[in-house]
């Protein structure tokens, strides 16, 4: 499968996981604050920053009818209409080149959300270099084939996606000749539990549709994030904060930026640890071969002298035959004198 290019970094199964910090609306309607977001998501070491291009009139009414009132999904949001939370909730227009320049500054790639058809033509006089299509849009043809037809990577959510609708999304893609095309594996709910987050997923994604997959993750903490990269995740989505405390309609289930600078590293980590398929002691090992066992000898012996359970024994050093030759040479004699801590070998027979 070939790698994805994104500015100066890489998507694909020889890389470590290309990890994006999702502002959404932990800027809590502060410019000054979505930047310190920006600068945490660098310092922890995340490749992409990314944000959310909507209005609240692209989304939804503004109604309060019982349809458009959020119960039962995140205690943040409980009783708000829908337009009141993505009032909250929206980035101004006007903050996507700040923000975007200083993600580039500091060597990210900074991207969005679009929520809209018209959100992607405005992204697009911005030179936005990647799409992210949200778990609630993923059943929208129209926005993926926009998105699409920009020639630039599409990463998109599969929150409660059936398989017939993601071999759909990752048809339209391919329809308008972009193969680009990430998967993240997500559970649609604020925040996830890793018990309803089946990763077992993503291996699976991964050989039906033949893209890439990795993981859009709702979790506390960096466990999921570390399994998801074991089992071939390529991509990590995670929301950051500066402080949960700060409150806003994320917060709760965001990172703030110590854990998300652990989750950079345990991943890392994570990803170099596979390696590949080895057996028998690395280049790193050699030195540690000496701490092995082997066979010695244990008292003077004569000239002549047969070996015996008394006069050699298996111990450390590793310098000697091995322990599994131990009844192949007991009995036999020896050609020369040997001493006491001297490692039995072929030649001393």
């Amino acid at each position: 499968m070939q790698d994805i290019v994104l500015g100066s970094h890489r998507i694909g199964d020889a890389h470590p996981p290309f990890i994006i910090a999702e502002m959404s609306g932990n800027h809590g309607q502060s410019l000054e604050k979505a930047l310190a977001i920006v600068d945490a998501a660098a310092a922890a070491g995340c490749q992409a920053l990314k944000i959310q291009t909507s209005t609240p009139a692209m989304l939804t009414l503004d109604s309060r009818e019982p349809d458009f009132i959020v119960r039962g999904a995140n205690d943040d949001w409980e009783g708000q209409s829908l337009y009141e939370l993505y009032t909250t909730n929206h980035t101004p227009f006007e903050w996507h080149a700040p923000i975007f320049a200083r993600a580039a500054e500091l060597g990210m790639v900074g991207f969005s959300s679009p929520f809209s058809v018209e959100a992607i033509d405005f992204l697009e006089t911005l030179g936005c270099p990647a799409y992210k299509i949200a778990s609630f849009e993923n059943n929208w043809p129209d926005l993926i084939r926009r998105a699409a037809r920009t020639g630039k990577p599409v990463i998109i959510s599969t929150g409660m996606a059936s398989l017939a609708e993601l071999e759909r999304m990752v048809q339209i893609m391919r329809e308008e000749g972009n193969d680009q095309v990430v998967l993240l594996k997500c559970t649609s709910t604020y925040p996830a539990l890793p018990l309803n987050t089946n990763l077992r997923t993503i291996p699976h994604l991964r050989a039906m549709l033949g893209c890439h997959v990795g993981l859009s993750d709702h979790t506390m903490g960096t466990g999921v994030g570390v399994a998801a990269t074991v089992l071939g995740a390529t991509v990590l989505e995670k929301h950051l904060t500066i402080r949960r405390a700060d409150g806003g309609p994320d917060s709760s289930f965001s990172m703030e930026p110590a854990e998300m600078k652990r989750l950079v590293d345990e991943c890392r980590q994570a990803q170099q640890a596979l390696g590949q398929v080895t057996y028998g002691p690395t280049t790193a090992e050699q030195k540690s071969l000496g701490f092995r066992r082997s066979i010695y000898v244990t008292q003077d012996i004569a000239a002549g002298e047969r070996l015996t359970a008394e006069n050699i024994r298996v111990i450390r050093p590793g310098h000697g035959l091995a322990p599994h030759h131990l009844e192949e040479v007991l009995g036999r004699p020896v050609r020369q004198a040997l001493r006491r801590g001297t490692a039995l070998t072929w030649d001393a027979l």
